[in-house]
């Protein structure tokens, strides 16, 4: 981590590494850290500030999180948010109650916009709240920024302890002005420098792989996708012919996926590009599996065995490299605090503990716009870096119910058609993620005058900035009109096309 940058303290939140986010982006660093962690760890880069995460917890559960105990005499701003400024009221004196009605989603409030914090926003605005417990009892030292239109306090500081704290999820687009608030807390509270770009941040991955690889091998797995082909090519920077990139087509690959692959980093890398086909062996591990957690595993252990084998025949491998991300190891447990597992992904929770290689993820903190940016600083082409995410376990988790072949043939000539459609009509790169899904069920439909019984196609288009929420696409009616007619007429064995208009949260942007 840079010198000088923030520390997020997480609380359970699972808008914590949105958090992080948001500051990297104005190019100041963020780093998360579990709320226990130690003094040392903490404050060894010499932050500017501290930021306690919002999170579940209740400040009245017993064995609930706490902030550290001498954090007021560290010398540094810090900015509770949610839980975290339940956790600096109570710290500090102030009366922290449970609420008669918890608060949830956009709620109105009146700020102080002449404050530091609130600079640069109007008297009233929208947030997001999420919380049970409430603050009440400010005295003299402490100056109230912001109630809600019910009378509750939403924000406060109390200027001798350097303390801020916000009720509301600043981080979240949903509350209009939290970007801006993020922003005062940075440069008018903290004076923090902008100190994080594309280019420090090859830099400083480039020396981190070498340094822990040294003189041994890295095995990586690449997939065609944004992630895996920016790690590929960002150790190929840093260690050469060291590095051995297997890709293993799997069966569960969108159409022309495994040409794709062998056509861009064939001319990109001066690693070695192995291709394995192993769409049989895979296809036999997931017969009869519906569940999609189990999906996921098997997926997982299989890459692993293949990932082994390889070693043994071109080894030894020490390493393996894979396109972790800080959304991916989030979704599938707490990076350090004691946020909620919403599903495994494949390469994060999947794998097996007794795996042979030590794991390589030089992108895990970094997100999907950021790996972007450093894919263009290495070279790689904008209709490469441009492309929406895919995940690991493929096709598997986009069939809902037991994987098939014929299932998987129907899947993505539909997927297909829609994907191409985005870019015919010129939608593709104004959403962050276009998918179809087959459902595990059947209705009935009428064609040439006949009945049919055919599987429907779920069509889903999101936007997003960091996949850790999103808003359903608004596609145009004669766009999602055009689509379902093609996907309708030319894929055998469907009769019907829905579109998906649920947001994240409460949906995830795939059905499994």
């Amino acid at each position: 981590m840079p010198s000088r940058g923030i520390v997020i303290l997480d609380f359970g939140s699972q808008f914590t590494q949105l958090i992080a986010r948001r500051i990297r982006a104005k190019g100041v660093f963020s780093e998360v850290l579990p709320w226990n962690a130690a003094r040392e760890r903490i404050l060894q880069h010499d932050p500017v500030g501290v930021i306690l995460s919002g999170g579940p917890a209740s400040v009245f559960e017993a064995g609930a999180p706490t902030i550290p105990a001498d954090i007021w005499s560290w010398g540094r701003p810090v900015l509770g948010i949610c839980y975290g400024m339940q956790l600096v009221a109570r710290d500090l004196g102030l009366a922290v109650e449970r609420a008669g009605k918890a608060e949830y989603g956009h709620t109105r409030i009146r700020a102080n916009p002449d404050h530091p914090l609130f600079r640069n926003t109007p008297a009233e605005q929208s947030v997001w709240m999420s919380h049970g417990d409430t603050v009440r009892g400010a005295d003299g030292a402490v100056a109230v920024l912001a109630t809600s239109t019910e009378g509750e306090m939403a924000a406060f500081h109390v200027p001798p302890k350097n303390a801020y704290a916000v009720q509301f999820h600043p981080e979240v687009h949903h509350t209009a002005f939290g970007d801006t608030i993020l922003e005062n807390f940075l440069f008018s509270v903290c004076q923090a420098e902008r100190n994080w770009s594309t280019g420090a941040i090859v830099e400083q991955m480039v020396n981190e792989i070498r340094a822990t690889v040294g003189d041994r091998r890295v095995i990586c797995a690449v997939s065609g996708g944004v992630d895996s082909s920016v790690v590929a090519c960002l150790i190929d920077k840093a260690i050469g012919k060291k590095l051995h990139c297997v890709f293993v087509d799997n069966g569960l690959l969108r159409a022309g996926e495994r040409e794709g692959v062998v056509d861009l980093l064939g001319s990109h890398l001066s690693a070695p590009l192995e291709v394995i086909d192993a769409r049989a062996r895979f296809l036999e591990r997931l017969e009869g599996v519906e569940d999609p957690e189990e999906k996921r595993k098997r997926i997982g252990n299989l890459f692993i065995e293949i990932f082994e084998e390889v070693s043994t025949k071109r080894g030894p491998f020490e390493f393996l490299a894979q396109g972790t991300l800080y959304p991916d190891r989030i979704e599938s447990f707490s990076t350090g605090g004691p946020s909620v597992t919403i599903k495994t992904h494949h390469n994060v929770g999947g794998l097996p503990k007794n795996m042979r290689f030590e794991l390589v993820e030089p992108l895990a903190l970094l997100f999907k716009d950021e790996v972007r940016a450093v894919g263009a600083e290495l070279g790689l082409p904008r209709d490469q870096l441009s492309r929406h995410p895919f995940p690991g376990p493929g096709l598997a988790v986009r069939v809902l119910g037991e994987v098939t072949e014929e299932k998987l043939a129907i899947l993505r000539q539909a997927d297909a058609i829609f994907i191409d459609a985005l870019r015919e009509f010129g939608l593709y790169e104004k959403v962050w993620q276009a998918l179809a899904v087959l459902l595990p069920v059947k209705s009935v439909g009428v064609m040439g005058d006949a009945r049919t019984y055919a599987f429907p196609i779920v069509l889903r288009a999101v936007t997003s900035t960091d996949g850790m929420t999103a808003d359903w696409a608004e596609l145009p009616a004669e766009f999602l009109r055009d689509v379902s007619n093609r996907i309708v007429n030319r894929v055998p064995h469907v009769n019907r096309v829905v579109y998906d208009v649920s947001s994240k949260p409460p949906s995830t942007i795939e059905w499994e």
